[in-house]
């Protein structure tokens, strides 16, 4: 059985963006529903890896935030992986309440975008 990066190790490899931010998608661990995205610094990837708590970095107010301190709507760290260009963050929560500002579970219920779904060629 293989372990994962020791929080230092995923810092390091951690491809933040020329903001200095890296994109965090936000997931229910155990339906895998999708809750949002939100953004870190490497100050907020290091607090969400080892307090067990999801803290963001606010692009609009300039500081840290963790989420459900003000709302009480809190996500509980289960699991985080890099992806394959360590340039995105998967963050598997224990959602309590809404993930969203708006008060909805999901900031991705909001609003759907019509599709031409496509299906993969038949045998």
């Amino acid at each position: 059985m293989t372990t994962g990066s020791t929080v230092e190790e995923a810092l390091e490899r951690a491809a933040f963006n020329a903001d200095g931010l890296l994109p965090a998608v936000i997931q229910q661990w155990d339906t895998g529903e999708m809750l949002m995205l939100g953004w870190m610094d490497r100050e907020a990837l290091r607090r969400t890896l080892t307090e067990g708590r999801v803290t963001f970095w606010s692009r609009s107010r300039q500081e840290y935030w963790r989420k459900g301190d003000s709302s009480g709507h809190a996500q509980y760290v289960r699991s985080a992986a890099l992806d394959c260009d360590a340039d995105t963050l998967l963050v598997r929560v224990e959602q309590i309440g809404a993930a969203c500002h708006t008060g909805t579970r999901t900031c991705f219920d909001g609003d759907p975008v019509a599709v031409t779904p496509g299906f993969p060629p038949a045998d």
